[in-house]
């Protein structure tokens, strides 16, 4: 496969935090796992002029997954926006531009170098089963080629960023000529790895290699979470995520929960309707943007 061609599969990637979101879990489970009536969790944070619905998304789903509920159908209808992590990762050729300009760096090692011995079996492994060329993978950052591999192991088993919940999101709202707004940029957002120390970086490539079988079971078992609702079994998840070191976890999480804190606060001081629709681990658990509306005196009360 040639180079432009491998850029455009970069693109794929649509939104970094879709890799770490699902970390170790390369592969993904082969039979349907949502429940009959889909009640993802939504939350709402109102005051006396201003409405924004917060829902927690997951970025790739099986094929034909449903998740809309009357309750969030109704939200999307009231709502005037919406406001995801990053909106220009919707243009998938533009977001490989961009990876591929900051994923690659000269003189680095081969990537199974970058590995413990114990992990290179595995690596090989992985590289085979993603259909990535090695020689590309030597190439990138120790993130990118993290991410690369996670991406494209659910892209082989029929799983990608065109069927999760922002691509359909984004559609509804532009179909009926509502605005479609990000709090990052993509660039912010490939920022957040690429300026992690290789240690991290390394760490992160290696909670990526799982056994198969446990990384279905992971995978099947976030969409259950993730579909019903049941945000305690996703901070569980998120808690055991091998490559979330307290690094990458303060950069890619706590940090960024603040920073959309941040946002949310002053939003309110606009009148108007919102959905905002972000990665379901930044609404659960320790840290969470609720917890750290509350913070503020802002509740967030559930609605689904």
């Amino acid at each position: 496969m040639g180079c432009k061609s491998w850029r455009r599969q970069a693109g794929r990637l649509v939104s970094t935090i879709a890799a770490l979101a699902l970390g170790a879990c390369a592969t993904a489970a082969t039979r349907p796992v949502a429940p009959p009536a889909p009640k993802p969790a939504l939350w709402k944070v109102a005051d006396a002029d201003t409405t924004i619905y917060l829902f927690g998304t997951i970025h790739i789903l099986p094929r034909n997954m449903a998740w809309r509920s009357p309750v969030l159908e109704k939200a999307i209808e009231d709502s005037d926006e919406l406001v995801l992590e990053t909106a220009d990762g919707i243009d998938l050729s533009k977001t490989a531009r961009i990876m591929m300009t900051m994923a690659t760096s000269p003189g680095l090692p081969p990537l199974a170098e970058r590995v413990s011995p114990e992990k290179r079996a595995g690596l090989q492994a992985l590289i085979k089963s993603a259909g990535v060329p090695a020689k590309m993978l030597d190439g990138m950052e120790t993130w990118a080629a993290a991410m690369m591999l996670t991406a494209m192991s659910f892209r082989t088993m029929g799983y990608n960023a065109e069927d999760g919940v922002e691509r359909g999101l984004a559609t509804l709202y532009g179909t009926e000529k509502k605005p479609v707004l990000g709090l990052e940029t993509i660039e912010q957002q490939f920022s957040f790895f690429d300026s992690l120390p290789e240690a991290s970086q390394r760490v992160f490539l290696e909670g990526t290699i799982e056994d198969p079988e446990a990384s279905r079971a992971t995978f099947a078992a976030m969409l259950r979470a993730w579909a019903s609702g049941d945000t305690d079994a996703i901070a569980r998840t998120f808690d055991g995520e091998a490559s979330l070191t307290p690094e990458l976890r303060d950069v890619l999480m706590k940090r960024r929960n603040a920073a959309w804190t941040d946002w949310l606060a002053k939003r309110l001081e606009k009148p108007g309707t919102v959905m905002v629709a972000v990665g379901a681990g930044h609404l659960a658990g320790q840290d969470s943007v609720q917890e750290m509306l509350a913070a503020r005196g802002l509740k967030a009360e559930r609605v689904q």
